[in-house]
């Protein structure tokens, strides 16, 4: 799937960029700006119902995915989500969670069919932008939504990261899941901090200077673990590794 050439976008921020690390939602209008593409926010955005949705509450998650519709569909310009979670969320998930709604499953699938995640987007553009600064040794971490359904997107990413000159280490275990999971990480938390506690020595051994994803809940999980350890790694989502600092 391509987004074609550069145009108008609309940014989805996520609700973590949002309240949590909004340098990413900076970095990636950078990065889409950079590219040649004419960046909007829809500013009655919130949550994509992903949280909600997992934990159980369908109603909630529902409601949340109509309103994302709506505000999405204000403007028929392509979707731009830096989180695969999110961004498979609303295109995978979207019209099976509201099928018994035929008229919003309809919209639904028109949504998912103008939605990309970030690296996917300027992946398939035909001229990426180039980084800011030139990028070193680093351990890329595919998350798991990232990696799943029937389009496997992590490729994107390995590739944004070579062409802007990154050395990809191998990382021990790659690409196993770092324990975060969305509310996996609380209902499972033994579990969680045991496929963590393994991401982050596999992550050290590496003898990378930082890690990069596509998705900031797996980031900011790896992230704490590394400052309780007070280890230099740092932790960077990929809008930020390719856009480097304002």
């Amino acid at each position: 799937m391509s987004a074609g050439g550069p145009g108008p976008v609309q940014l989805f921020a996520t609700c973590l960029v949002e309240a949590v690390r909004p340098e990413v939602g900076l970095a990636t209008v950078r990065l889409l700006e950079r590219a040649g593409c004419r960046v909007a926010y829809p500013e009655r955005q919130t949550c994509c119902g992903l949280p909600a949705w997992s934990a159980g509450a369908l109603d909630d998650a529902r409601a949340m995915a109509r309103h994302t519709i709506t505000v999405l569909s204000a403007a028929s310009d392509p979707v731009v989500v830096p989180s695969g979670a999110c961004a498979r969320a609303i295109r995978e998930g979207y019209p099976g969670l509201l099928a018994h709604e035929p008229a919003w499953a309809e919209r639904a699938r028109g949504l998912a069919a103008r939605t990309f995640e970030l690296s996917e987007l300027l992946d398939g553009l035909p001229a990426p932008p180039p980084p800011a600064a030139p990028l070193r040794a680093l351990a890329y971490h595919a998350s798991c939504q990232l990696r799943r359904g029937p389009v496997h997107l992590d490729d994107a990413a390995r590739r944004l990261l070579t062409r802007a000159g990154a050395e990809l280490l191998p990382v021990a275990g790659e690409p196993e899941c770092c324990g975060f999971g969305g509310p996996f990480a609380v209902s499972m938390s033994e579990i969680s901090g045991a496929l963590l506690e393994r991401t982050i020595e596999s992550l050290l051994a590496s003898g990378a200077e930082a890690v990069v994803s596509c998705d900031l809940g797996c980031l900011l999980h790896i992230e704490g673990a590394l400052r309780r350890r007070a280890r230099s790694l740092r932790a960077l989502h990929i809008a930020e590794a390719l856009a480097g600092e304002p």
